[in-house]
Protein backbone atom coordinates (compact mmCIF):
# COMPACT_ATOMS: atom_id res chain seq x y z
CA UNK A 1 0.00 0.00 0.00
CA UNK A 2 3.07 2.25 0.44
CA UNK A 3 4.73 1.26 -2.53
CA UNK A 4 1.66 2.41 -4.28
CA UNK A 5 1.57 5.43 -2.41
CA UNK A 6 4.74 6.58 -3.17
CA UNK A 7 4.54 5.43 -7.23
CA UNK A 8 1.46 7.69 -6.88
CA UNK A 9 3.32 10.66 -5.89
CA UNK A 10 5.84 10.12 -8.09
CA UNK A 11 3.53 9.95 -10.91
CA UNK A 12 1.57 13.44 -9.50
CA UNK A 13 5.00 15.13 -9.01
CA UNK A 14 6.32 14.29 -12.55
CA UNK A 15 2.82 15.27 -14.06
CA UNK A 16 3.54 19.08 -11.88
CA UNK A 17 7.15 19.13 -13.12
CA UNK A 18 5.75 18.59 -17.02
CA UNK A 19 3.27 21.30 -16.95
CA UNK A 20 5.69 23.77 -15.11
CA UNK A 21 8.29 23.43 -18.38
CA UNK A 22 5.29 23.42 -20.79
CA UNK A 23 3.93 26.27 -18.92
CA UNK A 24 7.70 27.71 -18.97
CA UNK A 25 8.46 26.83 -22.83
CA UNK A 26 4.62 28.56 -23.82
CA UNK A 27 5.99 31.52 -21.73
CA UNK A 28 9.42 31.76 -23.28
CA UNK A 29 7.97 31.44 -26.32
CA UNK A 30 5.62 34.37 -25.81
CA UNK A 31 8.46 36.54 -24.77
CA UNK A 32 10.25 35.22 -27.47
CA UNK A 33 7.19 36.79 -30.12
CA UNK A 34 6.80 39.90 -28.58
CA UNK A 35 10.37 40.86 -27.83
CA UNK A 36 12.16 38.21 -30.48
CA UNK A 37 16.32 37.52 -29.41
CA UNK A 38 18.77 37.28 -32.41
CA UNK A 39 22.01 35.99 -32.84
CA UNK A 40 24.85 36.25 -34.91
CA UNK A 41 26.69 32.89 -35.17
CA UNK A 42 29.84 31.74 -37.28
CA UNK A 43 31.40 28.40 -37.82
CA UNK A 44 34.06 26.59 -36.36
CA UNK A 45 36.72 27.61 -38.97
CA UNK A 46 36.55 31.30 -37.29
CA UNK A 47 39.32 31.54 -35.40
CA UNK A 48 38.26 32.63 -31.57
CA UNK A 49 40.40 35.63 -31.40
CA UNK A 50 38.13 37.16 -34.28
CA UNK A 51 35.29 36.39 -32.20
CA UNK A 52 36.40 37.45 -29.40
CA UNK A 53 37.75 40.82 -31.01
CA UNK A 54 34.64 41.01 -32.97
CA UNK A 55 32.54 41.49 -29.56
CA UNK A 56 35.33 43.07 -27.69
CA UNK A 57 35.11 46.06 -30.36
CA UNK A 58 31.81 46.18 -30.11
CA UNK A 59 31.38 46.80 -26.21
CA UNK A 60 34.12 49.57 -26.58
CA UNK A 61 32.45 51.58 -29.20
CA UNK A 62 29.34 51.20 -27.33
CA UNK A 63 30.52 52.21 -23.74
CA UNK A 64 34.05 54.65 -24.14
CA UNK A 65 33.63 56.05 -27.28
CA UNK A 66 33.30 59.55 -27.01
CA UNK A 67 29.82 60.10 -28.37
CA UNK A 68 26.65 57.69 -28.38
CA UNK A 69 27.02 55.23 -30.70
CA UNK A 70 23.71 53.47 -33.16
CA UNK A 71 24.76 49.96 -32.38
CA UNK A 72 22.27 49.14 -36.00
CA UNK A 73 24.83 51.51 -37.69
CA UNK A 74 28.01 49.23 -36.39
CA UNK A 75 26.40 46.12 -37.40
CA UNK A 76 25.59 47.79 -40.81
CA UNK A 77 29.18 48.61 -41.60
CA UNK A 78 30.06 45.11 -40.04
CA UNK A 79 27.96 43.62 -43.18
CA UNK A 80 29.98 45.83 -45.18
CA UNK A 81 32.72 45.11 -44.31
CA UNK A 82 32.27 41.43 -44.86
CA UNK A 83 31.40 41.97 -48.56
CA UNK A 84 34.98 44.56 -48.62
CA UNK A 85 36.90 41.78 -47.72
CA UNK A 86 36.33 39.44 -50.43
CA UNK A 87 38.65 42.07 -52.30
CA UNK A 88 36.54 41.67 -55.25
CA UNK A 89 34.92 45.53 -56.71
CA UNK A 90 32.06 43.93 -57.78
CA UNK A 91 30.95 42.74 -54.78
CA UNK A 92 29.20 45.25 -52.56
CA UNK A 93 26.56 45.71 -49.93
CA UNK A 94 23.96 48.17 -50.49
CA UNK A 95 22.47 50.09 -47.69
CA UNK A 96 18.17 50.25 -48.18
CA UNK A 97 18.40 53.76 -49.99
CA UNK A 98 21.67 52.36 -52.32
CA UNK A 99 19.54 49.26 -52.88
CA UNK A 100 16.43 51.46 -54.16
CA UNK A 101 18.27 53.81 -56.37
CA UNK A 102 19.99 50.46 -57.74
CA UNK A 103 17.09 48.68 -58.54
CA UNK A 104 15.56 51.72 -60.34
CA UNK A 105 14.72 50.97 -63.77
CA UNK A 106 17.60 51.43 -66.11
CA UNK A 107 16.86 53.45 -69.51
CA UNK A 108 18.03 55.94 -71.94
CA UNK A 109 16.54 58.54 -69.73
CA UNK A 110 18.30 59.48 -66.05
CA UNK A 111 19.19 62.72 -64.28
CA UNK A 112 22.92 63.12 -64.29
CA UNK A 113 26.03 64.24 -66.66
CA UNK A 114 25.90 61.70 -69.66
CA UNK A 115 28.81 59.69 -69.34
CA UNK A 116 29.26 55.73 -68.74
CA UNK A 117 31.94 54.37 -66.98
CA UNK A 118 33.54 51.82 -65.90
CA UNK A 119 36.41 50.39 -62.80
CA UNK A 120 40.01 50.38 -64.09
CA UNK A 121 42.44 47.84 -63.04
CA UNK A 122 43.50 50.24 -59.71
CA UNK A 123 39.81 50.20 -58.58
CA UNK A 124 39.16 53.89 -60.20
CA UNK A 125 36.05 55.35 -61.40
CA UNK A 126 36.78 56.14 -65.10
CA UNK A 127 35.13 57.49 -68.31
CA UNK A 128 34.44 55.71 -71.09
CA UNK A 129 32.51 57.73 -73.36
CA UNK A 130 30.85 61.22 -72.69
CA UNK A 131 27.68 62.00 -74.87
CA UNK A 132 27.22 64.68 -77.55
CA UNK A 133 25.43 67.99 -75.68
CA UNK A 134 25.76 66.57 -72.40
CA UNK A 135 26.86 68.48 -69.09
CA UNK A 136 30.11 66.41 -69.24
CA UNK A 137 30.92 67.19 -72.84
CA UNK A 138 30.15 70.62 -72.59
CA UNK A 139 32.18 70.90 -69.39
CA UNK A 140 35.35 69.24 -71.54
CA UNK A 141 35.05 65.88 -69.47
CA UNK A 142 37.02 63.32 -71.77
CA UNK A 143 37.71 59.51 -72.15
CA UNK A 144 39.90 57.89 -69.82
CA UNK A 145 39.27 60.34 -66.93
CA UNK A 146 39.79 59.31 -63.26
CA UNK A 147 36.68 59.87 -60.87
CA UNK A 148 38.16 60.84 -57.86
CA UNK A 149 36.11 63.35 -56.09
CA UNK A 150 32.07 64.30 -56.21
CA UNK A 151 31.30 67.46 -54.33
CA UNK A 152 34.15 67.46 -52.49
CA UNK A 153 34.20 63.99 -51.10
CA UNK A 154 37.19 61.45 -51.50
CA UNK A 155 35.21 58.15 -53.88
CA UNK A 156 38.71 56.77 -54.56
CA UNK A 157 38.25 54.36 -51.53
CA UNK A 158 34.97 53.32 -52.20
CA UNK A 159 35.44 49.92 -54.99
CA UNK A 160 31.34 49.86 -56.66
CA UNK A 161 30.94 51.72 -59.60
CA UNK A 162 27.17 52.56 -59.34
CA UNK A 163 27.54 54.11 -55.29
CA UNK A 164 29.36 56.79 -57.08
CA UNK A 165 27.85 56.85 -59.94
CA UNK A 166 24.63 57.19 -57.75
CA UNK A 167 26.51 60.39 -55.94
CA UNK A 168 26.84 62.11 -59.56
CA UNK A 169 23.14 61.78 -60.23
CA UNK A 170 20.29 63.98 -58.45
CA UNK A 171 17.71 66.42 -58.99
CA UNK A 172 17.36 68.18 -62.76
CA UNK A 173 18.72 71.45 -62.14
CA UNK A 174 21.37 71.42 -59.41
CA UNK A 175 24.83 71.77 -59.50
CA UNK A 176 27.61 68.72 -58.94
CA UNK A 177 31.09 69.27 -58.32
CA UNK A 178 33.15 66.23 -59.91
CA UNK A 179 37.05 66.33 -59.59
CA UNK A 180 38.78 64.10 -62.77
CA UNK A 181 42.38 63.02 -62.77
CA UNK A 182 43.28 63.22 -66.49
CA UNK A 183 46.74 60.63 -66.95
CA UNK A 184 47.62 62.16 -70.19
CA UNK A 185 48.69 65.91 -68.09
CA UNK A 186 49.25 63.98 -65.09
CA UNK A 187 47.20 66.74 -63.11
CA UNK A 188 43.51 66.86 -61.53
CA UNK A 189 40.82 69.03 -62.99
CA UNK A 190 37.54 70.14 -61.21
CA UNK A 191 34.21 70.54 -63.68
CA UNK A 192 31.50 72.66 -62.35
CA UNK A 193 28.22 70.97 -64.02
CA UNK A 194 24.41 71.18 -63.58
CA UNK A 195 22.82 67.98 -64.01
CA UNK A 196 20.04 67.55 -66.42
CA UNK A 197 17.90 64.96 -68.16
CA UNK A 198 20.04 62.82 -70.48
CA UNK A 199 18.21 61.32 -73.32
CA UNK A 200 20.56 59.05 -74.19
CA UNK A 201 20.52 57.18 -77.80
CA UNK A 202 23.18 54.00 -77.82
CA UNK A 203 22.98 52.89 -81.23
CA UNK A 204 23.38 54.95 -84.49
CA UNK A 205 24.04 53.81 -88.19
CA UNK A 206 25.20 55.02 -91.00
CA UNK A 207 25.83 54.04 -94.71
CA UNK A 208 29.46 55.09 -95.85
CA UNK A 209 30.91 54.86 -98.82
CA UNK A 210 31.03 52.03 -101.02
CA UNK A 211 27.53 50.25 -99.79
CA UNK A 212 29.05 49.67 -96.63
CA UNK A 213 26.64 49.50 -93.52
CA UNK A 214 28.62 50.96 -90.12
CA UNK A 215 26.35 50.17 -86.79
CA UNK A 216 28.21 51.93 -83.61
CA UNK A 217 26.54 50.89 -80.43
CA UNK A 218 27.53 52.78 -77.41
CA UNK A 219 25.97 49.95 -74.15
CA UNK A 220 23.85 47.14 -74.31
CA UNK A 221 20.64 48.67 -72.57
CA UNK A 222 16.84 46.69 -72.09
CA UNK A 223 16.28 46.95 -75.69
CA UNK A 224 19.26 47.34 -77.82
CA UNK A 225 18.16 43.67 -79.34
CA UNK A 226 15.46 45.24 -81.20
CA UNK A 227 16.83 48.49 -82.26
CA UNK A 228 19.73 46.61 -83.42
CA UNK A 229 17.28 44.08 -85.93
CA UNK A 230 15.96 47.16 -86.89
CA UNK A 231 18.99 49.13 -87.72
CA UNK A 232 20.47 45.89 -89.91
CA UNK A 233 17.41 45.52 -91.41
CA UNK A 234 17.63 49.11 -92.64
CA UNK A 235 21.06 49.03 -94.23
CA UNK A 236 20.28 45.41 -96.18
CA UNK A 237 17.26 46.78 -97.81
CA UNK A 238 19.21 50.13 -98.69
CA UNK A 239 22.03 48.02 -100.26
CA UNK A 240 24.66 47.41 -97.48
CA UNK A 241 27.34 44.81 -98.79
CA UNK A 242 29.05 44.08 -95.43
CA UNK A 243 28.59 45.67 -92.05
CA UNK A 244 31.23 47.43 -89.42
CA UNK A 245 30.09 46.66 -86.01
CA UNK A 246 31.64 49.23 -83.73
CA UNK A 247 31.72 48.61 -79.77
CA UNK A 248 34.45 50.79 -79.31
CA UNK A 249 34.35 52.52 -75.56
CA UNK A 250 31.41 50.10 -74.87
CA UNK A 251 31.18 49.08 -71.07
CA UNK A 252 28.28 46.46 -71.92
CA UNK A 253 25.15 46.24 -70.36
CA UNK A 254 22.34 43.58 -70.44
CA UNK A 255 23.45 40.09 -70.96
CA UNK A 256 20.23 38.90 -72.55
CA UNK A 257 20.51 41.75 -74.67
CA UNK A 258 23.68 41.21 -75.93
CA UNK A 259 22.95 37.29 -76.24
CA UNK A 260 20.15 37.96 -78.18
CA UNK A 261 22.22 40.26 -80.60
CA UNK A 262 24.89 37.26 -80.59
CA UNK A 263 22.35 34.83 -81.49
CA UNK A 264 21.55 36.82 -84.62
CA UNK A 265 24.67 36.81 -86.14
CA UNK A 266 26.22 33.39 -85.17
CA UNK A 267 25.52 29.98 -86.63
CA UNK A 268 23.67 27.09 -84.14
CA UNK A 269 25.81 26.94 -80.80
CA UNK A 270 26.93 28.19 -77.55
CA UNK A 271 27.24 31.89 -77.74
CA UNK A 272 28.83 32.23 -74.03
CA UNK A 273 28.40 29.91 -71.12
CA UNK A 274 29.00 30.56 -67.33
CA UNK A 275 30.29 28.23 -64.67
CA UNK A 276 30.30 28.68 -60.61
CA UNK A 277 32.95 27.67 -57.80
CA UNK A 278 31.48 24.27 -58.27
CA UNK A 279 31.92 23.50 -61.61
CA UNK A 280 27.76 24.44 -62.48
CA UNK A 281 27.54 25.34 -66.14
CA UNK A 282 24.28 27.51 -67.46
CA UNK A 283 24.42 27.69 -71.14
CA UNK A 284 23.27 30.38 -73.62
CA UNK A 285 23.02 28.91 -77.31
CA UNK A 286 22.16 30.34 -80.92
CA UNK A 287 19.50 28.62 -83.58
CA UNK A 288 20.48 27.87 -87.04
CA UNK A 289 19.34 31.38 -88.24
CA UNK A 290 22.83 33.54 -88.87
CA UNK A 291 23.75 36.78 -90.53
CA UNK A 292 24.94 36.19 -93.76
CA UNK A 293 27.04 39.34 -94.84
CA UNK A 294 30.71 40.09 -94.37
CA UNK A 295 31.23 42.24 -90.96
CA UNK A 296 33.96 43.59 -89.50
CA UNK A 297 34.28 44.34 -85.24
CA UNK A 298 36.07 47.49 -83.60
CA UNK A 299 37.56 47.15 -80.38
CA UNK A 300 39.93 48.57 -77.68
CA UNK A 301 40.68 48.77 -74.68
CA UNK A 302 37.32 50.21 -73.10
CA UNK A 303 35.60 47.46 -74.79
CA UNK A 304 33.64 45.46 -71.94
CA UNK A 305 31.81 42.78 -70.47
CA UNK A 306 29.13 42.48 -72.88
CA UNK A 307 31.58 44.26 -75.66
CA UNK A 308 33.73 41.19 -75.09
CA UNK A 309 30.78 38.24 -75.21
CA UNK A 310 29.74 39.49 -78.80
CA UNK A 311 33.14 40.42 -80.29
CA UNK A 312 34.24 36.65 -78.88
CA UNK A 313 31.48 34.81 -80.15
CA UNK A 314 31.54 36.55 -83.63
CA UNK A 315 35.21 35.83 -84.19
CA UNK A 316 35.21 32.08 -82.63
CA UNK A 317 32.36 31.11 -85.39
CA UNK A 318 34.11 33.10 -88.07
CA UNK A 319 31.46 35.55 -88.32
CA UNK A 320 33.84 38.51 -88.65
CA UNK A 321 37.29 39.98 -88.19
CA UNK A 322 38.09 42.00 -85.34
CA UNK A 323 40.31 44.64 -85.23
CA UNK A 324 41.69 47.25 -82.98
CA UNK A 325 43.34 46.39 -79.50
CA UNK A 326 42.97 44.02 -77.22
CA UNK A 327 39.64 44.28 -75.04
CA UNK A 328 39.05 45.54 -71.32
CA UNK A 329 38.97 41.56 -69.77
CA UNK A 330 35.91 42.10 -67.32
CA UNK A 331 34.34 38.07 -67.67
CA UNK A 332 32.92 37.78 -63.91
CA UNK A 333 28.83 37.18 -63.54
CA UNK A 334 27.29 39.40 -60.79
CA UNK A 335 23.73 38.14 -58.94
CA UNK A 336 21.80 40.90 -56.50
CA UNK A 337 20.02 39.66 -53.39
CA UNK A 338 17.35 41.75 -51.79
CA UNK A 339 18.17 41.67 -47.55
CA UNK A 340 15.91 42.37 -44.83
CA UNK A 341 14.94 46.21 -44.76
CA UNK A 342 15.45 47.03 -47.83
CA UNK A 343 19.37 46.65 -48.34
CA UNK A 344 21.22 44.51 -51.05
CA UNK A 345 23.66 42.73 -51.81
CA UNK A 346 25.31 42.42 -55.45
CA UNK A 347 27.92 39.43 -55.54
CA UNK A 348 30.13 37.68 -58.35
CA UNK A 349 28.84 34.10 -58.74
CA UNK A 350 30.49 33.06 -61.54
CA UNK A 351 32.85 33.60 -64.78
CA UNK A 352 32.10 33.78 -68.42
CA UNK A 353 33.26 31.45 -70.99
CA UNK A 354 33.44 32.19 -75.05
CA UNK A 355 32.23 29.50 -76.71
CA UNK A 356 36.08 27.60 -77.20
CA UNK A 357 36.08 27.61 -73.60
CA UNK A 358 38.71 30.68 -73.05
CA UNK A 359 37.24 32.69 -69.90
CA UNK A 360 38.00 37.12 -70.50
CA UNK A 361 38.49 38.18 -67.00
CA UNK A 362 41.78 39.60 -66.83
CA UNK A 363 42.59 38.62 -70.54
CA UNK A 364 39.85 40.21 -72.90
CA UNK A 365 39.63 39.53 -76.18
CA UNK A 366 42.53 40.21 -78.94
CA UNK A 367 41.67 41.42 -82.23
CA UNK A 368 42.52 39.68 -85.61
CA UNK A 369 44.06 42.72 -86.61
CA UNK A 370 46.08 44.88 -84.26
CA UNK A 371 45.29 48.55 -85.00
CA UNK A 372 45.66 51.70 -82.68
CA UNK A 373 45.06 55.41 -83.69
CA UNK A 374 46.89 58.21 -83.03
CA UNK A 375 47.75 58.76 -79.61
CA UNK A 376 46.45 62.45 -79.89
CA UNK A 377 42.96 60.90 -80.37
CA UNK A 378 43.35 58.63 -77.88
CA UNK A 379 40.88 59.62 -75.12
CA UNK A 380 38.69 60.81 -77.64
CA UNK A 381 34.79 59.96 -78.19
CA UNK A 382 34.86 58.07 -81.73
CA UNK A 383 32.35 60.73 -83.11
CA UNK A 384 35.15 63.59 -82.21
CA UNK A 385 37.94 62.25 -84.20
CA UNK A 386 38.20 64.18 -87.34
CA UNK A 387 37.19 62.34 -90.75
CA UNK A 388 40.27 60.60 -92.30
CA UNK A 389 42.08 60.52 -88.87
CA UNK A 390 39.84 57.10 -87.45
CA UNK A 391 43.12 54.60 -88.28
CA UNK A 392 41.24 52.07 -86.75
CA UNK A 393 37.84 52.55 -88.86
CA UNK A 394 40.23 52.60 -91.79
CA UNK A 395 41.56 49.12 -91.49
CA UNK A 396 37.77 48.23 -90.59
CA UNK A 397 36.77 49.32 -94.05
CA UNK A 398 39.69 47.92 -95.78
CA UNK A 399 39.23 44.40 -94.49
CA UNK A 400 35.18 44.48 -95.21
CA UNK A 401 36.21 45.32 -98.63
CA UNK A 402 38.11 42.55 -98.83
CA UNK A 403 35.81 40.28 -97.29
CA UNK A 404 32.94 41.30 -99.57
CA UNK A 405 35.52 40.50 -102.78
CA UNK A 406 36.32 37.30 -101.74
CA UNK A 407 32.03 36.59 -101.14
CA UNK A 408 31.95 38.10 -104.75
CA UNK A 409 34.25 35.97 -106.48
Amino acid sequence: MKSNRNWLMGVICFLIAVVFFVAGLFTYSIINFLNPQYQISFNRNVSRENIINFNRVKTILMQTYYEAVDENKLLEGAISGMAQAVDDPYTVYYTAKQMKDFMEKQSGNYVGIGVTVYMDENDLLTVSETFAGSPAKEAGMRIGDKIVKVDGEDVTPIKDSELIVQKIRGVPGTNVEVTVYRPEINDYITFNMVRQVINLVYIHSDMLEGNIGYIQLKLFDEDISYDFANHVNKLIMNGAKGIILDLRNNPGGDYEQVVRIADMIVPEGIIVYTEDRNGKREEKKSDANELNIPMTVLINEYSASASEILSAAIKEYGKGTLVGKTTFGKGLVQSIVRLEGGAGLKYTVSKYYTPSGVCIQDVGVTPDIEVENDQQYRYYSIEDIPEGEDRQLACAIQEINRLIAVQEE
